[in-house]
């Protein structure tokens, strides 16, 4: 198959996303650390979508105090698939974020249906706080392409117990350039 791009994403079924997640590509954590990306909601219904968010960013950061390479979500204005990323800020000046999550390679944990992903973030970590109801994703994420960071997806899995739950939300990320700015641990929502 050709290159897949954006735009192809956005046109898919959620069966034919599901079909492009099970045939991606390991993460390149030395690529991805130090980067942002422009995520985009691609199943949720236009007017929940837009009344929620369309777009926001996330974030892959190498820490140093555990080499862990981690991350975070930014809320962001609303300007479409095409125009630059924008944080929205609270009155402090710093960024909205929210979601904080370990990226894991090949992990025990399985998903459903059958998915065997090669990578995952694992938003059950301490740096969001324990009631936080982000902190039960587990989310598979892959390369759309091979030998390229420059486009993944990514499918929303919840644990529950010991079950995982995969929700029939699916996101891109497609690559921005590098981190803006830090989030220090801790750092979650307000």
């Amino acid at each position: 198959m050709s290159t897949i791009q954006l735009d192809d994403l956005l046109k898919m079924p959620s069966g034919q996303l599901g079909e492009v997640l099970a045939a991606g590509h390991a993460l390149d954590a030395d690529q991805l650390a130090g980067q942002q990306y422009l995520g985009v909601d691609l199943s949720l219904p236009k007017p929940l979508s837009w009344l929620l968010w369309k777009t926001f960013c996330k974030t892959f950061y190498r820490d140093p105090l555990d080499a862990e390479l981690r991350g975070w979500n930014v809320k962001t204005e609303q300007r479409g698939v095409d125009g630059p990323i924008r944080p929205l800020r609270w009155r402090s000046g710093a960024p909205v974020t929210f979601g904080h999550y370990v990226v894991r390679s090949k992990t025990a944990d399985r998903f459903p249906l059958g998915l065997d992903s090669p990578s995952a973030l694992d938003y059950g970590t301490r740096r969001n706080r324990w009631y936080d109801p982000s902190r039960a994703l587990f989310t598979p994420l892959v390369a759309v392409n091979a030998a390229s960071m420059d486009l993944l997806l990514g499918q929303e899995v919840v644990r529950v117990g010991r079950r995982a739950i995969a929700l029939p939300l699916y996101f891109a990320l497609r690559h921005d350039g590098a981190i803006a700015e830090t989030v220090p641990v801790g750092a979650g929502s307000r």
